[in-house]
């Protein structure tokens, strides 16, 4: 019998390149479960490190926030191996794909690889017993979104909300005005004590960035 689901986390060391510059990064790795199955969110930089968190458990499905290279640059990789090389489908919202193009290059390309299955805002995962509902949150990438787990109490950001604020917004395929919308308009009602996952770095909760966001009251 399956145990309760829950959320295992790991990090992975790598690079993010976008607009001719690259960066030295670490990425969270989030997976999400029960003994039996799961699903990973993301696949930055290293497959091995990402298995080590899936342990032997049947993977549903690879969910990716967003298309930068640091989140998604294993995923094809990473689907193949999953499942004793079964494979599980890649997520991804239509909106990013011309940065998922950048890394994986599209069907014209002799070697392109598209993901498998659109994200939408609403569509819900079920796993392990548990949900991840789909908030899409454009802003740091146009198809940007954020996972939403009522019963764990939590929620995956990406690179959208980190501890201290907003993703960054400085680069191609960014909007600064949309990301602060996006996170007042669909992360800041959600409940004060709902724990963020971020992309990288700490985790955060809800009311603690609202307050941050919003300033002491009056």
């Amino acid at each position: 019998m399956a145990g309760a689901a829950r959320v295992d986390h790991g990090v992975t060391s790598g690079t993010f390149s976008l607009d001719g510059q690259t960066f030295d990064v670490d990425n969270n790795v989030w997976v999400v479960g029960d003994d039996d199955e799961c699903v990973v969110i993301d696949a930055p930089h290293d497959v091995d490190g990402i298995l080590a968190v899936v342990g032997d458990r049947r993977v549903k499905a690879i969910v990716c926030t967003h298309a930068h290279d640091d989140h998604v640059r294993v995923a094809p990789e990473l689907r193949e191996r999953v499942n004793d090389g079964q494979g599980a489908p890649i997520m991804l919202h239509p909106d990013d794909r011309p940065l998922w193009e950048l890394t994986h290059g599209g069907p014209d390309a002799a070697d392109g690889y598209l993901w498998d299955l659109d994200l939408a805002d609403g569509v819900r995962i079920e796993v392990g017993g548990t949900t991840l509902e789909v908030l899409h949150t454009p802003g740091h990438a146009p198809g940007a979104v954020c996972l939403h787990a009522p019963d764990l109490g939590c929620v995956f950001t990406g690179d959208t909300l980190f501890e201290g604020g907003p993703g960054a917004t400085g680069r191609s395929y960014s909007d600064a005005d949309l990301i602060v919308a996006s996170i007042r308009e669909r992360l800041f009602a959600l409940p004060d004590e709902t724990v963020v996952h971020t992309g990288h770095g700490a985790d955060t909760t809800i009311g603690a960035e609202r307050a941050r966001a919003t300033g002491p009251s009056n």
